[in-house]
């Protein structure tokens, strides 16, 4: 009878390498906690960053974009990393003891890259929240100034208005030369401003001068000269043409409305000299806002 074949005792593992492998897994498996939690901190600061980014309106809208395609890109970064260590936990399943010391090698590494990367995700997150900070702060004090202007605007308006609105209420109406009631009469340059926003007629200034050969001085759809100024008096004598038809206005007096009628209107015009000088007259010219075409 032929003895037994030999059979070899199966190899027993070295408690070293079974020590290494459980180390590994338990050194992977902690920095995937560890990475997972970072990550997870790292994603609500980006909301927060984010949430501050649109706050500040349109005018950042540039720099939020920015910021999160930054964010975005070392994001993706960091899940390559992620899923670069996921291949290697894989794999060191089957690795020996020496490539297990060199996965645990190469994880360590990994876990720093990552550090890093998350380190310099951080600080750009940093430095876009402290740019949107600094431009909100300037946008914040350029409403300010814009709402002090607008303020100051507001109460030059109203000063304005009052003074237009006494300006107003000083002026006089008077009684035409052709019996009929004129509209207010304007003395001077302000109150002849406040006649303009009233807006109820048309106003065209004039100065004219004597004439040494008898020439009409055109002003608006009229004519005018001057044919004497008394300035010690404040008289006047006018010759008016209009719609071809000569009109004298002899010895009045500043201030006075001059009337005559066109037919370019059922109402009259106005003619009031302000200032008499020595050969010169100044005043204005008062015509309908609603006129007929010949």
């Amino acid at each position: 009878m032929s003895s037994p074949a030999y059979v070899p005792p199966p190899p027993q593992r070295s408690n070293l390498g079974t020590a290494l492998g459980a180390g590994a897994i338990v050194v992977l498996f902690a920095f995937n906690i560890y990475l997972y939690t970072q990550i997870d901190h790292l994603h609500s600061d980006l909301a927060d960053a984010q949430q501050a980014l649109k706050t500040q309106g349109a005018a950042l809208g540039n720099l939020q974009e920015s910021a999160s395609a930054s964010a975005q890109a070392q994001s993706q970064h960091i899940e390559a990393l992620k899923s670069q260590l996921a291949e290697e936990q894989k794999a060191e399943r089957t690795m020996s003891s020496e490539a297990k010391q060199e996965a645990i090698a190469h994880a360590d590494q990994l876990q720093k890259q990552i550090e890093a990367e998350q380190a310099k995700l951080q600080e750009q997150t940093n430095a876009a929240i402290g740019s949107v900070k600094q431009q909100a702060d300037t946008a914040n004090s350029k409403i300010a100034d814009v709402s002090t202007d607008v303020g100051t605007v507001k109460t030059n308006l109203a000063s304005t208005n009052a003074d237009l609105q006494r300006t107003i209420a000083d002026l006089k109406s008077a009684k035409g030369d052709l019996g009929v009631q004129s509209g207010l009469i304007a003395t001077n340059a302000q109150e002849l401003a406040a006649l303009r926003k009233l807006g109820e007629r048309n106003y065209v200034e004039f100065k004219i001068g004597k004439p040494k050969k008898k020439e009409f001085t055109k002003v608006a759809d009229i004519q005018i000269r001057l044919e004497a100024a008394d300035q010690k008096k404040n008289r006047f004598t006018i010759d008016v043409m209009a719609d071809d038809k000569f009109t004298e206005k002899k010895d009045r007096t500043i201030n006075e409305p001059i009337q005559f009628y066109t037919g370019r209107s059922t109402q009259p015009y106005e003619l009031v000299v302000n200032q008499v000088d020595k050969n010169v007259i100044s005043g204005y010219l008062s015509t309908p806002k609603v006129q007929t075409s010949r």
